[in-house]
């Protein structure tokens, strides 16, 4: 058994948290406020409410006019403007998403301040801030598109200049060659990945070091499917933005694309799910090779099943989550047994088998036996005609806490374990691959001043994979 254990990678992430600034997944919303004849008014009280969880953020415009919220979680919102001598505008239904830098304006008009407008217009969602190209997948999206295995692989397929590598498996074809993504014609570990603001570059490669490019920090946490429940399962994930060129100089760490997840979080409302995507060949129409060879169809049970929950946090007579402190768990378990299409290969027949030395012997058992006819060549070899199964297996569970306190500091906390595992066959020779993927990562996001903000990140991560064949 080959043994790879990447906790080397733990110094290069805590180090990285240390030194570097994280990205933030948070948006900003900033704009002029002026008065009816187009002069800036100061001071203007400049509130944004989470529709959600109810949670405050407040700001005060400057001497300019101009108000900067920079530490919103994405979601939608309502923002309020008032003024003493000035009608308070009210406007409903503003959609942030992650990274989003959204400008709104507003023209006070002359009145009492407890009389307000409610302005129903929808805010401009186009990018006037930079060059940059984006794509924002956001859950309402993902709820309604039917994804093959539940990993989103394809979503980021979506964005422009993004592209599959041919899944294929042979000679020197390991992680980093086969079924990733590329960007721009960039390689597969050229790409950039966050989850929270965290690196999630932590992808392993079981087998000796120094194989491919899954060793070096450079490739997403997948599982030993392949599938991206090692960065977040479906479930878990609130939104993403790939941004795959032109991008500013916060992203300096690889020149491909830039992926940014955040996952989701609790609300003030109770809320949750139960889930169980299933196929079966009782369903199916046989393989074509099967009919072709008259093999029966080969086994096929996929169970993808899992829910989530999510909330308030609330401990009755000791403590009210409601508007301040809110938690999000999320569970998915898949169980898969996957058909390959019926095959022949050339074997020992008995007659060699036989006749064979008795120290060679052993080696030619070793292999399948016969059961598809002779080869006709008279060569000591005939058929052997199967179809193989391969299993798999995977388990991802993710908990989230975010807590609000006052109007300029927030705080959150997640931690994530998805252990994978899948087996293939060479021949009569079973290969056994195992990789997990844990994580923790801290934050805490606070409002300085009306022009200072402070992102902190804090994250630990473990990666392992093992390797094993046998006969």
């Amino acid at each position: 058994m080959k043994y790879l254990s990447a906790l080397h990678l733990l110094l290069l992430i805590f180090c990285a948290s240390i030194f570097t600034s994280a990205q933030s997944t948070d948006a900003t919303v900033s704009g002029v406020v002026v008065d009816p004849a187009g002069k800036v008014i100061s001071d203007a009280g400049i509130e944004i409410i989470n529709e959600a969880t109810g949670v405050h953020f407040s700001s005060k415009t400057n001497s300019s006019g101009i108000y900067t919220i920079t530490i919103l979680p994405p979601g939608e919102y309502r923002v309020q403007v008032s003024k003493i001598g000035f009608k308070a505008l009210i406007k409903p239904g503003i959609v942030l998403n992650v990274q989003s830098a959204l400008v709104l304006n507003f023209t006070l008009p002359v009145g009492a301040a407890s009389e307000s407008i409610t302005v129903q217009a929808g805010a401009s969602v186009i990018n006037t801030t930079d060059g940059s190209v984006s794509t924002v997948i956001d859950r309402d999206f993902v709820e309604n598109m039917p994804l093959n295995g539940r990993s989103f692989q394809d979503l980021l397929t979506l964005s422009p200049g993004v592209s599959h590598v041919a899944n294929s498996y042979g000679a020197n074809n390991g992680v980093g060659y086969s079924g990733d993504i590329v960007v721009n014609g960039e390689r597969t570990e050229s790409n950039y990945y966050s989850v929270d603001g965290v690196a999630a570059n932590t992808g392993t490669m079981p087998g000796e070091f120094g194989e491919g490019a899954g060793v070096s920090g450079n490739l997403p946490s997948l599982s030993a499917l392949g599938t991206t429940q090692g960065i977040a399962s479906i479930d878990t994930l609130q939104e993403f933005r790939s941004t795959t060129s032109t991008y500013s100089a916060e992203y300096g760490r690889s020149p491909g694309g830039q992926f940014s997840f955040l996952t989701r979080s609790g609300t003030n409302t109770v809320h949750g799910s139960l889930y169980d995507f299933f196929r079966n060949d009782a369903l199916d129409a046989s393989n074509w090779f099967n009919d072709y060879y008259g093999y029966p169809k080969g086994e096929e049970r996929q169970n993808d099943f899992g829910g989530t929950f999510g909330g308030p946090i609330v401990l009755p007579r000791i403590y009210n989550g409601t508007n301040r402190s809110f938690f999000f768990f999320s569970y998915e378990g898949l169980r898969l047994v996957s058909p390959q299409a019926a095959t022949v290969s050339e074997v020992p027949d008995s007659t060699l088998r036989q006749q064979a030395a008795a120290a060679i012997q052993p080696v030619l058992n070793a292999f399948l036996l016969a059961n598809h006819g002779e080869d006709g060549k008279n060569d000591g070899f005939a058929y052997n005609l199967r179809s193989i199964s391969y299993p798999s297996t995977l388990d991802s569970t993710s908990i989230r806490l975010d807590h609000t306190v006052g109007n300029r500091l927030t705080f959150f906390g997640r931690y994530a374990n998805t252990p994978s595992d899948a087996a293939t066959y060479l021949g009569a020779v079973k290969q056994f691959t195992s990789i997990g993927n844990q994580s923790a990562t801290l934050g805490a996001t606070s409002s300085i001043s009306v022009h200072q903000t402070n992102d902190f990140r804090f994250n630990f991560t473990r990666n392992s994979g093992s390797y094993a064949s046998s006969s």
